[in-house]
């Protein structure tokens, strides 16, 4: 699965409220946007979350998507808050974003509808499970049967990010095929671990694509979309340029973002982008 760096992809990365200082900042992380860059060859540009309750009006979802050849939804602390998907309400010491709910729920929705690629990162596939349907284990680590898959607490961030655990790909799905072409044998890879949240009920539509070996869903993808979709609960931007499967996840992504962007702007490709 090569890739043809003649047209560069435009992918938004989606911001979302942080305090610095005292100071509201929309930002994102930075290995998201490299992976981006690097991986997919493209062009990264941080999409704003920003609601609608505070700013008079719907946000502008249609025109992001018109502008965008691909959207990567990121990891972060927040959480999707349950009456997304009819859960009961969070604890009081829950993190919670709700600017970021009420743009990246419909943004995801509408993206897959309308055939834009998506690829989402940890609270990012939480959020395309939820946005098609689909409901969360709000606190993972309680429910009998699966591991606690936090980040350790006290580590550096090297090690946070780590190599943790198992995930078995699912025999003839899209990661499946996506691993062989990137030359990995088998269908176990080894991936990093940092996520409280889990997917409960899988969306309607959306096919399992990787397991953890305690069950927790790993990894999503929705083939009857008219566009590439994919979610990985693990953080896949670490370390794209030597863990092979997070880099084929990314170059997968991009290509399918490359496709859109040719069409859009009405240029053909070379037979080497799959």
């Amino acid at each position: 699965m090569s890739r043809n760096d003649t047209i560069r992809p435009l992918i938004g990365v989606n911001a979302e409220l942080k305090d610095y200082n005292g100071f509201d900042m929309l930002a994102t992380g930075y290995k998201y946007v490299a992976s981006v860059i690097e991986a997919c060859g493209a062009i990264a540009v941080l999409v704003p979350t920003m609601g609608d309750a505070e700013h008079g009006g719907d946000y502008p979802v249609d025109d992001v998507i018109d502008r965008l050849d691909g959207m990567v939804l990121t990891g972060g602390r927040s959480n999707v808050e349950p009456h997304h998907y009819d859960g009961e309400p969070f604890r009081q010491e829950t993190m919670r974003d709700p600017l970021r709910d009420s743009t990246t729920l419909p943004l995801a929705r509408k993206s897959i509808e309308r055939g834009l690629p998506i690829f989402g990162i940890c609270r990012g596939i939480q959020e395309i499970n939820v946005a098609m349907g689909g409901s969360l284990h709000p606190y993972l680590w309680e429910v009998e049967g699966f591991n606690d898959h936090r980040m350790p607490q006290t580590d550096t961030m090297a090690n946070r990010f780590a190599p943790r655990h198992p995930v078995t790909l699912s025999d003839g799905g899209l990661f499946a095929s996506i691993a062989e072409a990137a030359g990995i044998e088998g269908r176990e890879v080894i991936v990093n671990s940092l996520h409280g949240q889990g997917l409960n009920k899988v969306a309607d539509g959306a096919v399992v694509e990787a397991l953890s070996d305690d069950g927790v869903v790993e990894g999503i993808s929705i083939p009857d979309a008219p566009g590439f979709v994919i979610g990985v609960q693990w953080h896949a931007e670490f370390r794209t340029e030597s863990h092979t499967f997070n880099r084929a996840l990314f170059e997968a992504f991009g290509n399918a973002a490359r496709r859109r962007a040719a069409a859009r702007l009405g240029i053909g490709l070379g037979a080497d982008v799959a």
